[in-house]
């Protein structure tokens, strides 16, 4: 029998969403959760048949034609066409990966009981999940203000039989889907149009991949990083605990005793030295890795805060007998917090690349390229470029989207957080540093075979043997392409 998570409002954490994922969980509604849903629903069908009474989005227009009225009888019509008419996406498709945690963060969302939604219509959007329906998605559009608007339009669209889906790897117009699992379309109640496309699930989605990935990516800097030192004949000095001691920041000390512990017991650190400094890109490993990790515990409470929220507009709170319109939907905390994990993730792949730089520059007795004939052979050089490329193309992407603003629906919403574009220029951050990691791990092994018969620690010993299954010493000359997606999958698959 499948493992099921049961949405309730206890909250969701990253271990849990990475279990969740990894351990193909189905989902389902908590008994409280359904009931929450059910009353609330309950609850504005009564505000909504109260004459003379107006709610934003729910018998009125949007965004700068809130103060239209629209009369009982087309409430309906105006949440579909609010869907339809949202629409408006364009660019790449949104990754699976990431529709896939847009669902499960709409529906935890939406089962707080704050939003208005028919039930069935969560439950619906629980069997696109269960079912690995996925909805095409599309990366451009959404200002990160009133939600992410068109993301959430198309993620939405098939519980109308519109739009497309991908299923059982092919992409199929939603309404042949609706047909196969014979499900009617939803015929959307006041207000639900609005709570399922104000939301910042598009931002929030690509944010916790992002630290899912982040926490693997930033240990395998630190494993890679002590692999290097230990192959450029570095020193162990600078990571000693009294020199952290006096600047104790958390990530700079876990970083120094996680690089202690990786090089205990390692030939290479005990041999006498020529020398007495190491340049920056090993010396100060503790202090920059460490604080790409402080800079990731903080977007880490973001995020946490941001999934477990409701994040929709108006609010409904049927104990309080209040709906009232705010702007939960707008997406400033994430689009900076966004903003500064790129940041943090490109600097791991810029000192990275400098590492790689060092081993193949022909000091401490390696010879350059890390070829036994370099000039015949070119060895590692180009590795050092492609590394250079994608490090210069993260920087690039480091401009920060969050200082941005246009004023869009008339001026009504005048000031945007553009976390949308932080979001998607991140994931491609993420994929660029698991490159140049990929890339030095294949430099540090390579530079360690040349200072044998010594050997580094045990862990980082076994660490390389199992690499070496993956990718071989590199004699003469080959293509390094595929040694790069070698290693690339080995990192995938590696954990300590």
């Amino acid at each position: 029998m499948a493992n099921v998570h049961y949405i309730s409002n206890q909250h969701l954490s990253l271990e849990k969403i990475e279990v969740i994922l990894t351990a193909q969980h189905k989902l389902a509604l908590s008994e409280e959760a359904e009931q929450r849903i059910v009353h609330c629903h309950e609850y504005l069908q009564q505000k909504v048949n109260i004459p003379g009474r107006s709610i934003y989005g729910i018998n009125t227009g949007f965004g700068a034609l809130c103060n239209k009225k629209i009369s009982h009888t087309d409430l309906e019509q105006l949440q579909r066409n609010l869907v339809m008419s949202h629409a408006c996406g364009t660019g790449r498709e949104v990754p699976q990966e990431v529709v896939k945690l847009m669902l499960l963060l709409k529906i935890q969302s939406l089962a707080y009981g704050h939003s208005g939604v028919q039930l069935k219509t969560v439950k619906r959007l629980i069997d696109f999940y269960n079912r690995d329906i996925y909805p095409v998605v599309y990366q451009q559009g959404s200002l990160g203000a009133s939600g992410d608007l068109a993301p959430l339009a198309h993620l939405c669209l098939p519980l109308l039989g519109m739009g497309e889906v991908s299923f059982q790897g092919y992409k199929l117009a939603s309404e042949h889907v609706l047909d196969m699992f014979s499900w009617e379309p939803v015929a959307l109640k006041a207000k639900e149009g609005l709570a399922l496309l104000n939301g910042t699930q598009f931002m929030a989605a690509y944010g916790v991949l992002a630290l899912l990935q982040a926490r693997r990516l930033s240990q395998q800097a630190d494993l890679i990083g002590a692999l290097s030192l230990d192959a450029f004949d570095g020193l162990l000095e600078p990571f000693q605990e009294p020199i952290h001691r006096l600047r104790p920041h958390k990530g700079q000390l876990q970083t120094a005793e996680a690089v202690r512990h990786l090089l205990e017991g390692s030939e290479l650190t005990q041999q006498e030295k020529q020398h007495v400094q190491d340049p920056y890109s090993f010396r100060c490993l503790p202090q920059v890795h460490g604080a790409s990790k402080d800079a990731l515990a903080y977007a880490e409470q973001v995020f946490l805060t941001e999934i477990n929220s409701v994040t929709d507009n108006p609010n409904i709170f049927p104990e309080e007998d209040e709906v009232l319109s705010g702007g939960n939907f707008h997406g400033q905390p994430l689009a900076l917090t966004l903003d500064f994990m790129a940041i943090a993730l490109a600097e791991l792949g810029n000192i990275s690349e400098r590492r790689i730089y060092q081993l193949i520059s022909g000091a401490r007795n390696l010879p350059e390229f890390l070829i036994a004939e370099p000039g015949l052979n070119s060895g590692f050089m180009i590795s050092q470029y492609t590394a250079a490329s994608i490090v210069s193309q993260s920087k690039q992407l480091c401009t920060p989207a969050s200082v941005d603003s246009i004023s869009s629906s008339n001026n009504q919403e005048d000031h945007v957080s553009m976390g949308a574009n932080a979001a998607t220029k991140l994931y491609q951050v993420v994929q660029n540093l698991e490159r140049i990691l990929a890339i030095e791990l294949m430099n540090a092994a390579q530079a360690l075979e040349f200072r044998r018969p010594l050997k580094t620690s045990q862990v980082l010993e076994e660490m390389v043997a199992r690499y070496r299954e993956k990718v071989s010493f590199v004699t003469t000359d080959r293509v390094l392409h595929n040694d790069i997606k070698a290693s690339i999958d080995f990192l995938r698959a590696y954990s300590l």
